[in-house]
């Protein structure tokens, strides 16, 4: 199968845009954000939707709410941008993620993750009333566009609300968003959000450390 190019796609939606429709955008945090709230918002008006039951503990999901919160307010954007609080479901996300527990991250928790979340907002799109809905989730390196958008896709087709394809990391946006990141002074974590996640990355740092003690020692 001929892989697809989304950034492109995403491109002629923009062009054949009449007016400026309403966006609800998937949030995951704000780093992600800046540089999709950036390339976006002139486009649409856009309610920030921040729904992420993957992130296990409390703490962390309002520390990342808040910091979606201040971006708001410090981002330039030509059209007013809204943000709305998803609830706060851990269980649910761990109940869909139990059976897959022992897989590395990228395989079948992570697919069913990014489904929980944008089925989530699709239904909130349908229900409001709004012209669009995406998600952020594509701008990571570490999540897979093709995944992210077919769910998209198929969502489109069940609640018959326009998907925006997109694959935010094209044309530098990771890039954009880590030095969008810092000039807001941005909180960046460095797992995903999940207890998963979390393990493993802690897992890597302690390894690498193992590694480096071990070459100095030689």
């Amino acid at each position: 199968m001929e892989k697809q190019n989304y950034q492109a796609k995403m491109e002629e939606q923009i062009a054949s845009l009449k007016g400026t429709p309403k966006l609800l955008l998937h949030a995951c945090c704000a780093p992600c954000s800046s540089y999709v709230l950036s390339l976006l918002s002139k486009h649409f008006l856009i309610t920030l939707f921040y729904y992420n039951p993957n992130i296990t503990q409390e703490k962390e999901f309002e520390k990342r709410y808040q910091e979606l919160e201040q971006l708001i307010q410090k981002i330039p954007h030509q059209n007013p941008i809204f943000l709305i609080k998803g609830e706060y479901e851990p269980k649910t996300f761990l109940e869909l993620a139990k059976p897959y527990q022992e897989e590395k991250e990228g395989g079948k928790r992570c697919y069913l993750c990014y489904k929980q979340r944008l089925e989530k907002t699709a239904t909130i799109a349908k229900e409001e009333h709004f012209d669009y809905f995406t998600t952020t989730l594509s701008i990571s390196p570490y999540k897979k566009a093709d995944w992210i958008n077919e769910i998209g896709r198929d969502l489109e087709k069940t609640y018959q609300v326009s998907y925006l394809y997109a694959d935010f990391k094209k044309k530098d946006g990771y890039k954009k968003s880590i030095l969008l990141s810092n000039q807001y002074h941005l909180y960046r974590q460095d797992y995903c959000g999940c207890l998963y996640s979390k393990k493993e990355r802690e897992e890597y740092v302690k390894k690498n450390q193992c590694q480096k003690i071990s070459s100095h020692s030689a």
